[in-house]
């Protein structure tokens, strides 16, 4: 069984690169072997959890920051209490600069 002409220029295509590969294996030398360093261990579940959480509590720290720095209203409960001081705080001044305690 004889081969078409065009696969003839195939093979010999394929040849020459054969061959141009081998040239330059040669031309290169030898590959390089691995070095004898010590292998990495993957990191441990647990180191990985660690990093996670201290992630998610450094980000906790971030929207808490600028929850603090935003205008939005704060909790009812605290301003009733801070009303509250500001109240005193407001009767003590006034009773502080009042001449009432010289009589």
């Amino acid at each position: 069984m004889t081969t078409p002409p065009h696969e003839q220029r195939i093979e010999a295509l394929a040849a020459r690169v054969r061959e141009g590969i081998r040239e330059r294996d040669a031309a290169f030398g030898p590959r390089p072997q691995p070095s004898e360093g010590k292998a990495q261990k993957p990191k441990a579940q647990a180191q990985k959890e660690l990093r996670e959480q201290r992630d998610r509590l450094r980000a906790a720290g971030r929207r808490r920051l600028t929850s603090g720095q935003s205008r939005r209203p704060r909790p009812r409960q605290s301003r009733i209490g801070s009303a509250a001081a500001r109240r005193d705080a407001r009767a003590l001044s006034r009773m502080r600069h009042s001449t009432a305690w010289l009589w």
